[in-house]
């Protein structure tokens, strides 16, 4: 029990509050007299996000910095205080949300069924949204093996906290395609890694790590605004040398790197159709097929004119 004003509080009292990770904060439904009596400066109060909740702990705060002081005290986030999602809920409510005929669907599409629940990306994006970053609970989803917790683990880190070694780890595991390019695209892309990656993973002979190499390309081609050109002017060795290869997942991820390098600027346009016309005089199948493709949409009159009406006068 402990002394509020003149107002008594025990632990599981309910109390009408507000909170944020900067304390206490009473809402329209707190009686003025309640309101007027917690000093809000000598004590800080830990109860659950966002709605009327239990107060859980009252501790002692720091003291205020003059007497003016009546900002909210600023405390350490506890996620057991805070409601915390956790990664068996998430599982449990993928799970609930399983769709066997999705899952054949999916797999007409190339995308791997084993460990598959047929959740639709869009549903997956929204649980995203309600959760918000997590990089500790991203780590508990991937390590599920699930294909759909693992999208969502992509969709919910946070690129800040990711290293090197959690990207070469998750990288290793990718088994389809779509895991593979929602977490580049949604994750990878944004960490300071990422140019590193989209040279490194070229290299690999694993069919998804390569895979991945390229989609970063695409991904940096599109996203990095302030990249120089001769940054990705240095990638089109590495496109040129990858195009024998003609696995497919592999193959169409070297065309989308090499279009949208060559959709960046006109600059790099005149580089990557080049590329693509050299591509078209080799004898390897898949490398026709990649130079071909991608100096369709790169000569096209919609790509110059857009490209033209961007650059302005340089192009």
């Amino acid at each position: 029990m402990f002394q509020v004003g003149s107002k008594l509080l025990q632990s599981g009292h309910q109390a009408p509050v507000n909170s944020t990770s900067a304390g206490i904060f009473l809402d329209r439904t707190t009686p003025a007299s309640f309101a007027d009596e917690i000093p809000v400066t000598s004590l800080g109060i830990c109860v659950a996000p966002g709605r009327p909740s239990t107060v859980m702990k009252i501790v002692p705060s720091r003291p205020p910095l003059n007497t003016h002081d009546r900002m909210p005290i600023p405390m350490r986030r506890k996620p057991e205080a805070y409601g915390r999602t956790s990664a068996k809920s998430i599982m449990d409510e993928l799970k609930g949300m399983a769709n066997p005929r999705n899952v054949e669907g999916m797999a007409r599409f190339g995308i791997n069924p084993q460990n598959t629940l047929g959740v639709s990306v869009t549903d997956l994006r929204r649980m995203a949204k309600r959760i918000g970053k997590d990089h500790s609970l991203a780590q508990e989803l991937w390590s599920s093996g699930i294909h759909e917790a693992r999208i969502l683990a992509s969709l919910v880190d946070d690129p800040e906290l990711v290293t090197e070694a959690q990207m070469d780890g998750w990288a290793k595991d990718f088994d389809s395609w779509d895991v593979c390019d929602v977490c580049c695209n949604s994750l990878f892309g944004y960490t300071p890694f990422a140019w590193k990656k989209a040279r490194e993973w070229p290299k690999s002979e694993m069919e998804f790590v390569k895979r991945a190499g390229f989609v970063m390309m695409a991904v940096l081609a599109v996203h990095d605004k302030k990249a120089a050109d001769r940054e990705f002017e240095k990638l089109l060795p590495s496109i040129a040398k990858a195009s024998d290869d003609d696995r497919n997942f592999v193959k169409k991820a070297v065309n989308w790197a090499l279009r949208q390098v060559g959709k960046r600027n006109v600059a790099l346009n005149r580089k990557a159709v080049a590329t693509a016309k050299a591509l078209m005089g080799k004898e390897s199948r898949s490398a026709r097929w990649i130079g071909s493709d991608a100096l369709r949409e790169l000569s096209s009159d919609a790509t110059l004119k857009r490209l033209r009406a961007r650059d302005g006068p340089r192009g």
